[in-house]
Formats: structure tokens, sequence, C-alpha cells
């Protein structure tokens, strides 16, 4: 495949930098790979021969194990590592670590990485394509990516469309991903959480601000929530997570005194009891499970493209007819 082709340009960094085409571009390309994961078979050989590193510097579940999903059912090869098994331990740079794996002539990089700006510093340093799988509290694009895609599939165009997002806005790369890519395809967004949790001067970014959790459900069609990310509080942004729960916890009696049927998304992980009650999470309004189902199709995409692959034959690599560019 000729990467330099590609219509993402080298790296996926973040959806900041996206025009609205891009983004629609891997959402329509995300669509013939989604069929991939219900077949007998779940392989193509569209990356056949190409090798990618999943570079871990941060606990990931979800996020790892769908890349790797993505990885071996497009047919790369793949190397996993993680901070706690390599030489960053020792003292080796990012950049080091980086450039010794170039010299064993890999082809892409998703790194995931606790200091925010992580992955466009590697991207920019290296000439592999980078892939950016969250870096601090900075983006997390494949996420927003999957979490636009699941509600397409229900809402059909984001345009006009009205989706909150409830919770920790200000430690989250989730949400900023997810606000540039809702903005960019049309989506009016808010945001609902404890003032202590909203970044200062949100409301510059062109969204809503709730400070009720009734008044954000009555004003969405679609509620993306939020856990409370205790590992980045250094202090007490709330007085404790039963009040929190109490004061803006997404329960089934709130959902219902909402004047349309809203949908839920959560990215994971779920703290239930807290952010969000378990007859809402496992409830008929849920899509959680389908944004997991979506997120391998997503990066199957992103990869895909970054690769060189073109959108106009995505069809034809879903069937493995794609030859070599």
């Amino acid at each position: 495949m000729n990467r330099s082709a590609s219509p993402l340009g080298k790296d996926l960094v973040g959806l900041e930098e996206l025009s609205a085409e891009q983004i629609r571009t891997i959402l329509d390309t995300a669509e013939p790979f989604k069929e991939i994961s219900e077949r007998r078979i779940k392989k193509v050989p569209v990356l056949r021969g190409n090798t990618i590193v999943n570079l871990f510097m941060e606990p990931s579940t979800r996020t790892r194990i769908s890349f790797e999903f993505a990885e071996k059912r497009l047919s790369a090869d793949t190397v996993n590592i993680s901070s706690s098994g390599s030489s960053v331990t020792k003292g080796e740079t990012l950049v080091d670590t980086a450039r010794n794996l170039e010299a064993m002539r890999i082809d892409m990089v998703v790194i995931r990485h606790g200091s925010s700006g992580a992955a466009r510093f590697l991207a920019d340093r290296i000439p592999s394509n980078v892939v950016n799988a969250g870096d601090g509290s900075h983006e997390h694009p494949t996420q927003a990516l999957l979490d636009l895609l699941t509600l397409r599939d229900h809402l059909g165009s984001l345009e006009g469309r009205r989706v909150c997002i409830v919770g920790d806005i200000l430690h989250s790369r989730v949400a900023r991903s997810n606000i540039w890519g809702l903005l960019k395809l049309g989506a009016e967004v808010g945001v609902c959480g404890p003032r202590t949790l909203l970044p200062p001067g949100i409301e510059a970014l062109g969204v809503e601000t709730f400070g009720r959790i009734e008044a954000a459900l009555e004003w969405a069609d679609a509620v993306n929530v939020l856990r409370l990310q205790l590992e980045r509080m250094k202090s007490g942004f709330v007085p404790s997570l039963r009040e929190y729960n109490r004061v803006f916890g997404v329960t089934r009696k709130r959902l219902e005194a909402a004047p349309r049927d809203v949908l839920i998304l959560h990215p994971g992980p779920m703290n239930r009891g807290v952010e969000i009650d378990s007859d809402v999470a496992d409830g008929p309004s849920s899509v959680i499970l389908e944004q997991v189902t979506n997120g391998v199709a997503v990066r199957m995409a992103v990869l895909y493209l970054l690769a060189g692959g073109r959108p106009e034959k995505a069809e034809a690599a879903k069937r493995g007819g794609l030859a070599r560019e």
C-alpha cells in the first residue's frame, strides 16, 4: 500500500487536527469492517507483512485488546510492550525506545502514555505511523471515533443532534476528543458535572454547560457518561462517591423523567452505582456493548487508512480482495 497517500496523513494524534471530511472517511471505512467480526473466519489479509507495535506506557485493558483484535483481523504482525516490561524502567527515554523499535523495521506504533502530548512528540521524531491510544488528559481519538460511529448508527446524521458528556470532564481525554469530533460533525454538545470537574473556560469551545443532571437529560438526545478519574485527582474534587451519585448519577428514575428516549453511552470502565446505575447500564437505552464492538471496526479502519488503504476499496478489503499497491 502507498502510505503517503493516506487520507489521514502520517499519524492519528487527535480529532482536533482532523477535518469533518476525514472523520467521516474513518466512520464510513469502518462500516464494511464491522461484518468481519460477525464471520466465522474473522480475518482479512490487507495488512499482512506489516508490523505494529502496541506501546502501552499506562495501564489499559479495553483499548489495548481492541487494538490487538483490530490488528490481528487485518493480519498484521503485532508486538506488545508495556512500561513494566520495557527499558523505560531502566531510564530509557520514549524516543530511544521508539528508535530501537524502528531499527527493527516496524511500520506503526500505537501508543498510550500518561503525559499529554506524548503521541505528537513521538510522531514528530520517527517515520513510522503513530496512533494515539490516549495521552494524559489530552485526547483519545479512537474512543471518540467509536462513540461517533455508535451515535451515527442510532441517530443517523449528527447534524443538529444534542449530545451531553456527563462526569469528570476536567481529567478526561475522551471528553476532549468527543467535543472536537461532535462539533465538527454538526452536533450540539453539552457538558454536565460539578463545577470542580469542568475545565475553566470550557464554554469557549462552543459547548453548553449544565450544573444539574436532570437539565442535561431534558436537553440531550444522547448522554456519554464518564467515570470519576480518581487516579488523576490529587485532592478531593467531590465530597464523596455516594454524594456524587446522589447529585449527578444517571439513574433509571432520572432517565424515565426525560421528555424523550435518551441514548446512553459509556467509554468504560464503569463504576456502577457511582456515575451510572446498573439498571441504566444494562437497560434498553444503553449502547455500551455496541461501543465495544464498534471499537474494533473503527481501529481496523484507522490502521487500514494510515497504511495507505483507499476508502473506496474498503468493501473489497473486507472480502480480502484488495491487492497491494
